[in-house]
């Protein structure tokens, strides 16, 4: 079986479920080292037991994203065993509550601040050095179709994503002229934990599965990906 990333090191955040899980699998069976990053430690091996089933290997990282002296330590860990990073997938994400901003707790507000916006902002600044000693860097942002979209009750998800957007696309202007690709996925439904709680008489079974994605994201991590500052939408 080939592997087409042999030799190179993934960093996916929120890898414990989900969409995070799926594209550590994917990019660990297509041979790259997968740095996965969630809170829970049992999460995390049992993605890693997955990647090994998958024929590929893995480094656990359970950290809190909200820590940002942590991501400043894991960065600066990469550079001392690795001195590079090749891919970037910054997944993790919260949906916070549904509800009317007027009515929303500013413990949650902030909360969607520090993971979907500042968390990404600190992993940007903390991995673009190593994504440029990569021959070929690449970082894919996981966004929402919400940000784009003012409906009622969703408007502190979307808000955050929106600056997630402004955030990516800001740092793929300021990568032209270098190795790096940076560009935004938006997956669409999908059947995650997150999508349960946010709908919650959806039927499931109506929904891709987050191994649906993972070829997608296989692909615009890959040295051959030369999109950049792109929204990509999942078409299943």
């Amino acid at each position: 079986m080939t592997k087409p990333l042999a030799n190179r090191l993934a960093l996916v955040t929120g890898a414990s479920r989900g969409i995070g899980r799926a594209a550590a699998i994917a990019l660990g069976a297509a041979g790259a080292h997968v740095i996965c990053v969630a809170r829970t430690v049992g999460g995390l091996e049992e993605t890693d037991d997955a990647i090994q089933a998958a024929g590929g290997t893995a480094t656990l990282v359970p950290v809190n994203l909200k820590d940002g002296a942590a991501i400043d330590r894991m960065g600066a860990s990469i550079f001392e065993r690795w001195q590079k990073l090749d891919m970037f997938l910054g997944n993790a994400g919260s949906l916070g509550v549904l509800t009317p901003l007027a009515h929303m707790d500013p413990k949650v507000y902030q909360e969607l601040i520090d993971i979907n916006v500042t968390a990404n902002w600190r992993l940007i600044r903390s991995l673009d050095p190593l994504l440029r000693l990569s021959d070929a860097g690449r970082a894919l942002f996981v966004t929402s179709g919400a940000a784009r979209k003012h409906t009622p009750f969703w408007g502190g998800y979307a808000m955050s994503k929106a600056a997630l957007e402004s955030l990516a696309l800001t740092y793929a202007a300021e990568c032209s002229g270098t190795n790096i690709r940076a560009n935004l996925l938006n997956p669409g439904p999908m059947r995650t934990i997150m999508r349960a709680k946010a709908m919650p008489g959806e039927d499931p079974s109506t929904l891709k599965r987050p191994e649906e994605l993972a070829p997608l994201i296989v692909e615009l991590l890959s040295p051959a990906c030369d999109k950049q500052g792109e929204l990509v939408n999942f078409q299943g």
